[in-house]
């Protein structure tokens, strides 16, 4: 597998986020009357370096994860006494907050610009149509041909968001409403008994557990290998796609064995409509015992799947005018939002695996896979990481934004700032944190590498 690809999304995508969101923190400064000394995309040695006639130094950095605005302080420096107006600790408690605050909200604004963006030009995905249902999904009336038109009340366009909302309803395990649309153009109201769902099915495999199947993961009936002395040897050829057995039609390749153990148990022959090329035809065959390795006996006609599926096509867009996809990205950053703070809270509670936390090994596949998938999906996992570069900035974690918005709380509370011995316990507490966080992000990757 080539690395160069996700290195270079990856560095692409921080390289955006991290500039817009050092960005912000300069341009308040600024208003703000702070001198900026250094605004730095990445961290260590300079690669490139340049003086601005404002006296701010513009750098970038050897290390591209992440990156900083160094502002004129009395805490770091002696400052000139000339220049004691522009210190930024000598900025009203106001001021700094909003300087501090400015980073993640830039984020926040750049999160909806994307999806603004990603709507006007439209993401290409699959329709939220149900292909077959089992379990759980039929014991709650749901049926084959079912397009999912909302999830608890969330619109659900495309399979994307009812993915991500049958993922989260299932980790809740909770009885779940859902309206549909039947084959013949009803309007459904369906609730799915997730409370049903066993405790030990794990995160991965909880979609699947819901006896959902979408439209577009079933798989084409069409022949790849046809093994010899089989029954369906001469009669069916690699490439062949069966489209009806016994006069019922068929769309996907998991509804063949049923029919062939019917059929072999009762000792009859299956009548078979196929297309070969631009031809149909019609073909008998008489299931018998056949004997697999693992599987011992089973009744079969000798055929399997080709080795390479071809991905079938996307068959809805998810797509605004100008003016619509201002409310429309609006309306997705709340609910991603609202997702994610949901999603902590889960994991928070152990409804949901510490696995979700990743770091820069998982965004780099992730970008480059999104990047394959065109400029709607990449706009997409951008807007995506920038909202959760703004809530995780945004944590009451010292060393962190939202650390530093917590001590200027307790400073408006208190009346004055923190002591120094305070924020040094903090500072260690916080890179503690952050060790933490980052040593898991890691584990996950690699380990998912590994998987």
């Amino acid at each position: 597998m080539s690395v160069l690809g996700p290195v270079f999304w990856l560095i692409i995508s921080l390289g955006i986020l991290v500039t817009i969101h050092e960005f912000g923190h300069f341009w308040v400064a600024r208003r703000c009357g702070v001198k900026v000394l250094r605004f730095s995309i990445g961290f260590g040695k300079p690669l490139w370096l340049r003086r601005g006639r404002d006296g701010t130094e513009y750098a970038i950095a050897a290390i591209p994860l992440g990156g900083y605005v160094r502002m004129l302080d009395e805490r770091e420096a002696a400052v000139d006494a000339a220049e004691l107006n522009q210190a930024f600790n000598r900025k009203p408690l106001g001021q700094r907050a909003a300087i501090v605050a400015a980073g993640p909200l830039a984020n926040l604004g750049l999160c909806v610009a994307l999806l603004w963006l990603m709507f006007m030009v439209g993401r290409p995905d699959y329709a939220p149509e149900i292909g077959r249902v089992q379990g759980i999904a039929a014991e709650s009336g749901l049926q084959r041909g079912d397009v999912i038109q909302s999830i608890k009340g969330e619109a659900t366009p495309t399979w994307s968001e009812a993915g991500l909302a049958l993922l989260t309803a299932a980790l809740d395990r909770a009885p779940t409403a859902i309206e549909v649309r039947d084959a013949q153009g009803y309007t459904r109201q369906r609730t799915l008994h997730l409370e049903r769902l066993p405790a030990q099915v794990k995160e991965r495999e909880a979609i699947t557990a819901t006896g959902i199947v979408p439209a577009h993961h079933l798989l084409a009936p069409i022949v790849g290998q046809v093994s010899a002395d089989a029954p369906a040897a001469g009669k069916l050829k690699s490439g062949d796609r069966i489209l009806a057995i016994n006069g019922r039609d068929i769309s996907d390749f998991t509804e063949l064995p049923p029919h062939i153990n019917k059929a072999g148990e009762a000792g009859q022959s299956l009548t078979l409509r196929i297309a070969r090329g631009e031809h149909t035809q019609v073909v008998d065959i008489r299931p018998a015992k056949l004997h697999h390795p693992e599987r011992g006996d089973y009744w079969g006609i000798g055929i399997s799947l080709p080795d390479a599926m071809p991905l079938p096509a996307k068959n809805a867009v998810l797509r605004h005018g100008p003016l619509a996809a201002i409310p429309a990205a609006l309306g997705e950053t709340w609910r991603l939002t609202r997702q994610s703070f949901a999603m902590m809270a889960r994991m928070v509670q152990g409804r949901a695996s510490l696995e979700n936390i990743s770091g820069p090994i998982t965004i780099a596949r992730v970008a480059d896979r999104s990047a394959d998938m065109g400029l709607a999906w990449f706009l997409s996992f951008l807007a995506l990481i920038s909202l959760s570069l703004a809530i995780i900035n945004l944590l009451p974690i010292p060393v962190l934004d939202g650390g530093h918005l917590l001590y200027y709380l307790i400073e408006l509370v208190k009346g004055s700032p923190p002591s120094e011995r305070f924020l040094v316990i903090g500072q260690f507490i916080g890179l503690a944190v952050l060790a933490c966080l980052m040593g898991l992000a890691f584990y996950n990757d690699i380990h998912g590498l590994l998987r």
